[in-house]
């Protein structure tokens, strides 16, 4: 990119020094008064320019030259916003791919907490299937309830979609 930019910087340098010769070689030395009739300085330009041949052609050279060049520019600007787009692009990826791999880490450790939370309340449940009987006997009533939909979230993923959903315990 910035090798594009620094060909671009030298093409417009080359245009200005052709610009410049341009205006160098274009200096009139046809003198004219201000009582001459626009179609006298018609005809004195354009003898100017019979006698001077060789500087017609080398100024349309010049324009030729100015205008290749010109072309290149936007060629190479083309080419610059491709690539800058493209770089847009391949970061955006880049920061996606960075926050999919922390979203994996928080996933994987709410998948982990899950697991040892599912496993307390089995050991839950079980002490309260134990207690319950005596529980009942002595207070009339149950030890715990709401066992039965407990549940606990889990992350899954397709590959491409991830999911949380709660797994019933």
């Amino acid at each position: 990119m910035e090798q594009t930019q620094a060909e671009i910087a030298a093409l417009n340098s080359q245009i200005q020094a052709l610009l410049e010769e341009r205006a160098a070689l274009t200096i009139n030395n046809v003198i004219s008064s201000e009582n001459d009739s626009p179609q006298a300085m018609v005809e004195a330009y354009r003898r100017q320019a019979r006698e001077n041949a060789q500087l017609s052609v080398e100024l349309q050279g010049i324009d030729a030259a100015i205008a290749a060049l010109e072309g290149k520019i936007k060629q190479k600007q083309g080419k610059l916003v491709r690539w800058q787009g493209e770089s847009k692009q391949l970061i955006q990826q880049q920061q996606l791919e960075e926050a999919k791999e922390v979203a994996q880490v928080h996933a994987q450790r709410i998948n982990q907490l899950a697991s040892e939370l599912a496993a307390e309340v089995r050991f839950l449940k079980a002490c309260a299937n134990q207690l319950s009987p005596m529980y009942w006997q002595i207070y009339y009533k149950p030890f715990i309830t709401g066992l039965k939909t407990i549940s606990v979230p889990y992350v899954r993923s397709d590959g491409e979609v991830w999911t949380i959903v709660n797994r019933i315990v």
